[in-house]
C-alpha cells in the first residue's frame, strides 16, 4: 500500500456471541477495505474482546454473512491489525 497522510479507518466491534451478526460486521467491512487496498484496523471492545479466543471465533456466524472464522482468515491475509 502507498504511504499517505491519511489515517487508517478503524472498525470497532463491541459484540460477540451476544449478537453474532453485529460481531461479524466489522470483520466483513474490514476485509472489503483490505481488498480495495484501504488502510484499516479493527478494535475489539467490551464483549468483542472475547473474540480473541479461537473457540469464540468458531461460535460466531452472523445472519447472511460468512462464518467469522473465514473473515478472520481474510483479515490475517490482508494483514489488518486487530487491537484488543
Amino acid at each position: 500500500m502507498e504511504e499517505s497522510n491519511q489515517r487508517p479507518l478503524m472498525y470497532v466491534a463491541t459484540h460477540a456471541t451476544d449478537d453474532p451478526t453485529l460481531a461479524t460486521l466489522p470483520f466483513l467491512v474490514a476485509t472489503g477495505a483490505g481488498s480495495a487496498e484501504i488502510d484499516c484496523c479493527i478494535a475489539l471492545l467490551g464483549e468483542a474482546a472475547s473474540l480473541v479466543k479461537p473457540s469464540m471465533i468458531d461460535a460466531v456466524h452472523g445472519v447472511g454473512f460468512p462464518p467469522l472464522r473465514e473473515l478472520v482468515e481474510k483479515v490475517r491475509d490482508f494483514e489488518i491489525p486487530v487491537y484488543v
